[in-house]
């Protein structure tokens, strides 16, 4: 039986990053599939093309991000882009990280000043938290404090995920569980669809649609 569509404006938005954006590991798509089903079941018209890309840093996201969304960001009643990279920054290769912190923060003022030149309102998501692994990785409570410092720098709307997830056995149960110390199986890609869905998804997309925000439980903006 087909659905109907839900009443409301058409959104149209695109969802930048790397494996946890793309849901590795979830049936249901990560963090961008579960809300995205979320958002249809609360009656939002939404089309939400999921551009995550495994082991993609800030750079690599920088260097691509705007023409994959240009031409999906095209009709419809309104457009906005969620970005969420960072973790493969942090993995050190020959002893540095991919992507320095600094330019790590540059790389994320870039593409929202790109964004907001476009028109597009944006969204961004922090680092989750992952182990060392066996080549080390830099601190990403650091980086995703110096991500939300920016955000809150350029008002943009930003969601901490990091000391939430950190403090979480079951997150860390969830990695242990699906078996490569970089992905979570379906139960952390749960909780982080919650902490996003609970700190600033909902009213991001109520402001695409011109309706009033509704009030957040964790609320939105830098750290």
């Amino acid at each position: 039986m087909e659905l109907p569509h839900p009443p409301g404006p058409d959104l149209r938005i695109c969802c930048v990053g790397d494996s946890y954006t793309q849901g590795v590991g979830d049936r249901e798509g990560g963090w961008v599939g579960r809300l995205s089903a979320r958002a249809y079941d609360r009656g939002d018209r939404l089309t939400a093309y999921n551009l995550g890309v495994r082991r993609e840093t800030s750079a690599d996201v920088a260097g691509r991000w705007y023409d994959e969304a240009a031409p999906r960001l095209v009709g419809g009643d309104a457009h906005g882009v969620v970005f969420a990279f960072g973790l493969n920054d942090s993995t050190y290769e020959d002893g540095a990280p991919r992507v320095a912190p600094d330019d790590s923060v540059r790389n994320l003022r870039s593409v929202l000043e790109v964004a907001r030149g476009a028109g597009w309102p944006a969204l961004v998501v922090g680092v989750p938290p992952i182990p060392d692994g066996d080549t080390g990785r830099g601190d990403l409570a650091s980086l995703e404090a110096a991500f939300g410092a920016a955000c809150a720098e350029l008002a943009v709307p930003f969601v901490p995920v990091h000391d939430a997830l950190r403090g979480r056995p079951e997150w860390w149960q969830s990695i242990d569980a699906y078996g490569d110390t970089a992905h979570c199986g379906p139960v952390g890609h749960a909780m982080l669809a919650d902490l996003v869905g609970e700190g600033g998804w909902q009213p991001w997309l109520d402001g695409l649609a011109g309706r009033e925000p509704a009030r957040s439980a964790r609320g939105a903006g830098g750290r």
